[in-house]
C-alpha cells in the first residue's frame, strides 16, 4: 500500500474563481492510488482546498481476492460514502460491518482496520483530511 497521494498531471478540475472548483464527469482525472485494478477519480477537492481536504470517486470491476491487511490511515480522518456495491471492513473486537450502496462509514485516523470482502464491482465517495493520506501496515489489535 502507498505512503502517498499521487498528483495527476494536469488540473483535476476547472476554477472557475473564488477557489470555485468544478469536476465534470466527461473529463475525469484519473490519479493513482493504493491499488492497481482499482480507479480513482479525482474530485478537484484536493486543489481547491489547497490540500487540505481530498474528495475521489473509487471504483472497481473486480473484487477484493484477499484482506487487504490490518492498517491504519495517517490522516485526521475518513470518510466513505457507498455509491454501488459494498465493502465489508474489520475493525478491533473481532467487529465487522458491511458498508452497503447508500450507506457511509467515518473512520478516524490512526485507527486499525482490515477491508475483508467487496462486492464483484463496487464504487464509493471518499474523502480525507488532510489530502496526502498516507497508509501504514499494523499488527491486529489485540
Amino acid at each position: 500500500m502507498s505512503t502517498a497521494t499521487a498528483v495527476a498531471e494536469k488540473p483535476a478540475a476547472m476554477e472557475i474563481g473564488d477557489g470555485v472548483m468544478v469536476a465534470k464527469k466527461d473529463e475525469a482525472i484519473y490519479v493513482k492510488g493504493r491499488r492497481d485494478w482499482m480507479q480513482y477519480r479525482e474530485l478537484g477537492v484536493t486543489q481547491g482546498s489547497a490540500g487540505r481536504i481530498r474528495a475521489q470517486v473509487t471504483s472497481s470491476s473486480q473484487g477484493l481476492s484477499e484482506p487487504t491487511g490490518w492498517h491504519v490511515h495517517l490522516c485526521e480522518g475518513q470518510l466513505v460514502y457507498m455509491l454501488t456495491g459494498w465493502v465489508d471492513l474489520e475493525f478491533a473486537g473481532g467487529k465487522v460491518v458491511r458498508v452497503g450502496a447508500g450507506d457511509s462509514i467515518y473512520i478516524p485516523g490512526n485507527t486499525p482496520h482490515n477491508e475483508i470482502a467487496t462486492s464483484d464491482s463496487f464504487e464509493l465517495l471518499e474523502v480525507s483530511v488532510p489530502a496526502d493520506m498516507g497508509t501504514k501496515p499494523c499488527d491486529p489489535p489485540a
